[in-house]
């Protein structure tokens, strides 16, 4: 069960900085090379050299460990190292594993990383080719031999449900796609910088699997992406306004498995997000009237209607028209379909920056933002605040 008190990470801890590299579909360098560019990125946007830091957060999924980034950094000794599991899932966790380091005293300055060739190297699209035995690939077992090899795949069961249940048709997920595009749109970083979509395109792509088009899917990017985390205190008399942590909250629900939780009472929604959604409204004391900026994991498109669902913008079966309706300023950098996919870490840039007022389509006044990472996994989830 989880917990049903507000805990007492908020305000504690804040982003200081963000670095990237640029996001391609061939980096010509390694993931490690990669990670440290951020990571040097991130440290000079926020005024901080390599020496300052003593922590370092990553994904399980990273192949760039801690110990290695930090020497090829020029990092020296570590008091706290941490790694989150579950894919995209684990990208707002690393915030707070970090926020948590520095509340607590563990550490002084943390670094957040994901760096990867999702595209010239491994592509995660690619689905299931070879595991080791766990107990976790057990349970996708059940799975797999019926043809739900891909996370588009499995995804798909959950749409297909969604649809029939409140009786929508596929171009309830278009709207996604096309608000996401046309803030890519206008991001120099994006991969489809210049590239807006409409309806009709959405419905002219390709199946990949029913209900999902190609343009429900994200992309396959290299990149890398870091984040810096210190106390809100220091965080003051640095380089860049600080984004404070309101809020930080992990989530995984009753019947939880890896993208194949197909035997829960219903489909149509994400219990993962909604542990996430209640611990963050119940340590920030706000609610979703109070949020300026939605940057919301969208790895596919249906998952992204959901989770608005869950965090009670809308009633179910309405985020279709709240998303066609602008109700909320959503992904502001174009999201992973639009801008780039990385694992969710180039959308808690975004939110700062939308803090900052630097964002290329920044919206005005922005005080609160919202940001989630990946679902049908145990998933994490952000509210970040400019310094009042």
């Amino acid at each position: 069960m989880s917990i049903h008190r507000a805990d007492e990470l908020g305000g504690k801890a804040a982003i200081v900085g963000i670095g990237a590299t640029e996001f391609s579909k061939d980096s010509g360098r390694s993931e490690l090379k990669l990670a440290v560019e951020a990571v040097h990125a991130a440290l000079d946007d926020a005024g901080l050299v390599p020496a300052d830091v003593d922590g370092l957060v990553t994904f399980t999924m990273d192949t760039s460990p801690e110990i290695t980034v930090a020497q090829a950094a020029g990092i020296g000794e570590l008091s706290f190292f941490s790694r989150i599991h579950y894919g995209g899932g684990a990208a707002c966790a690393t915030v707070q594993q970090a926020a948590l380091a520095v509340a607590a005293g563990v550490a002084d300055v943390v670094v957040c990383y994901r760096a990867f060739n999702e595209r010239s190297g491994r592509r995660f699209g690619s689905g299931v080719q070879r595991r080791e035995p766990s107990a976790e690939g057990a349970a996708m077992g059940w799975a797999l031999p019926f043809g739900l090899l891909t996370p588009a795949s499995w995804v798909a069961m959950a749409a297909q449900r969604y649809l029939h249940t409140y009786g929508l048709t596929p171009e309830a997920f278009g709207h996604v796609a096309v608000t996401d595009r046309r803030h890519a749109a206008t991001n120099p970083a994006a991969y489809f910088h210049g590239k807006p979509i409409t309806l009709a395109d959405h419905a002219a792509s390709r199946w990949i699997v029913e209900p999902l088009r190609l343009l429900d899917c994200c992309q396959e990017t290299d990149g890398g992406q870091a984040i810096v985390v210190t106390s809100a205190e220091r965080a003051r008399d640095l380089a860049q306004p600080p984004a404070v942590i309101v809020a930080a909250a992990q989530g995984a629900g009753r019947g939880q498995e890896a993208m194949t939780s197909f035997y829960r009472d219903d489909l149509t929604g994400l219990p993962e997000m909604d542990v996430v959604a209640r611990q963050l409204w119940r340590t920030s004391g706000l609610a979703p009237s109070d949020i300026d900026v939605g940057i919301l994991y969208d790895h596919f498109t249906p998952f992204v209607l959901m989770q608005l669902e869950e965090f009670r913008f809308c009633k179910p079966g309405e985020a279709a028209d709240f998303v066609a309706a602008d109700a909320l300023p959503l992904n502001t950098h174009g999201g992973q379909l639009g801008e780039a996919y990385l694992h969710g870490m180039n959308g808690i840039a975004e939110a700062v920056r939308q803090l900052r007022g630097t964002s290329v389509n920044q919206v005005a006044g922005a005080a609160r933002t919202l940001v989630t990472a990946g679902t049908g996994v145990p998933t994490s989830g952000l509210i970040l605040g400019a310094d009042c």
